[in-house]
């Protein structure tokens, strides 16, 4: 793996040749992951995995004419191929008058911020890797009523990216990441039923206890035991933290600038409308230290911020790339997201709904029948039109109270009448890099099995 300063000068050194080559302005980007990861099933070690790849993307302008190409060589020739091709390439592809790189004057001059991405302990060795996978998985079995086991596994990796432009930009940073999980079965033949957990960090120090993942996985694995039918009718559905941030990605899914500019969002026209109830807020935070999406920079090179994308209840605006911008006649956000080959698109970092002000249970109180999801299935959302219908299972809930699972379910409903009458408890956790509390949503129509 490169060091950072190599990254960044190999990135540079490539936009460079590419300019001297022919090209009117390029952009590089240099990425590199490797990763260690130990798998385990019944307590016998299944697989040790160590990976190790690096990639570079170059994209180069002739004009209003562009081209991307990348490669996992870094054998100076290839380069050199790749330049050449990739020039080659943009001489034939056809204009667009909204390509080119991001503005100059908005790009990121100063110091990039340090985000605390890095773990600065050694790597763990593959043997505290298999120790902590093992603890995960025993204690998930150890749970009564598991009767097998989809295994544990813990894994430890470290990211590097460094991004260069021809107007003026160079940037490169780091990211470690952690994680441990289990997944378990519980029952017998037909009524088997499975579940898991898991966590990641940037920090080992701040990942959980394997023991207490394993815990959780069997735990919901032994919850979702016999499960039992639901009668069709429209309630109120809640849905689990960890399945609930999927709204949030819906609407996200509205909000980037390239579905604007095609006119394929079902929220194309609700730019400052209100959305949700005025206690809502969702914030997307890049700089979040030790963010699982954290960055210092997005893929153009521009400067990134914490920002509101709902503020009490109401769509702040779109989250955008330059070409984007340049097509709606807008500015970039910052949001532009960039893998090795292609042009930038447009994405979110560490996402979070804020905290509602009830309890769960005061959430739930007055539900005389509903249901409380814990697992969504398929993927039937229309992002065109908003409608939404997708399998569930979960559990019932009856005057207040969780009750027994249920599966084979469908919820349905359209997300912007969801989004009205959404409430957010207030059990906020920041585990993911998307996260929510748990939602209740009224006026579902629910289909049993």
């Amino acid at each position: 793996m490169l060091s950072l300063e190599e990254a960044q000068s190999r990135a540079q050194d490539l936009v460079t040749a590419a300019r001297k080559a022919g090209a009117d302005a390029a952009d590089a980007i240099y990425a590199c992951n490797a990763s260690t990861t130990v798998a385990v099933r019944l307590g016998a070690l299944e697989d040790v995995e160590r990976s190790e790849g690096e990639e570079i993307g170059l994209r180069v302008f002739i004009g209003q004419r562009s081209a991307s190409i990348s490669a996992s060589d870094m054998n100076p020739a290839t380069l050199a191929t790749l330049i050449d091709r990739s020039i080659a390439m943009a001489r034939e592809a056809p204009e667009d008058p909204y390509a080119g790189l991001a503005p100059e004057d908005r790009l990121l001059r100063k110091r990039a911020p340090s985000l605390d991405l890095v773990d600065d302990e050694e790597e763990p060795e593959p043997a505290a890797l298999r120790e902590r996978a093992l603890i995960a998985e025993e204690a998930a079995r150890s749970i009564p009523g598991i009767t097998n086991s989809e295994g544990g596994g813990a894994a430890s990796g470290r990211s590097q990216v460094a991004l260069a432009t021809s107007h003026g930009f160079a940037g490169a940073y780091a990211a470690t990441n952690h994680s441990t999980w289990a997944s378990v079965l519980a029952g017998s033949g037909a009524d088997m039923q499975r579940d898991h957990a898991s966590h990641a960090s940037r920090h080992l120090k701040d990942l959980d206890d394997a023991e207490a993942v394993g815990i959780r996985a069997g735990q919901r694995a032994v919850a979702r035991l016999n499960p039992g039918k639901v009668d069709s009718g429209v309630m109120p559905v809640i849905f689990d933290p960890r399945i609930g941030s999927s709204l949030v990605g819906h609407l996200i899914g509205g909000m980037v600038g390239p579905a604007i500019a095609r006119r394929s969002s079902f929220l194309l026209d609700s730019l400052g409308e209100t959305l949700f109830d005025s206690k809502i807020t969702i914030i997307d935070d890049p700089l979040l230290l030790r963010g699982l999406r954290s960055r210092p920079f997005d893929g153009e090179g521009l400067p990134v911020e914490r920002r509101a994308l709902i503020e009490d209840g109401v769509l702040t605006g779109w989250l955008m790339d330059s070409a984007s911008a340049r097509q709606l006649g807008l500015e970039p956000t910052g949001h532009a997201s960039r893998g090795g080959a292609g042009a930038p698109g447009a994405g979110i970092t560490n996402v979070h709904m804020e905290a509602g002000s009830l309890s769960v249970g005061e959430l739930m109180a007055d539900v005389k029948r509903g249901i409380y999801v814990t697992e969504l299935i398929g993927m039937g959302v229309n992002g065109v039109t908003g409608d939404y219908s997708r399998g569930a299972a979960g559990f019932l809930i009856e005057n207040g109270a969780v009750g027994p699972a249920v599966s084979e379910i469908t919820i349905a409903g359209n997300l912007k009448d969801m989004f009205r009458t959404l409430v957010p408890a207030n059990d906020l956790m920041f585990r993911y890099a998307m996260n929510v509390p748990t939602l209740r949503v009224d006026g579902m129509t629910v289909a049993g099995g």
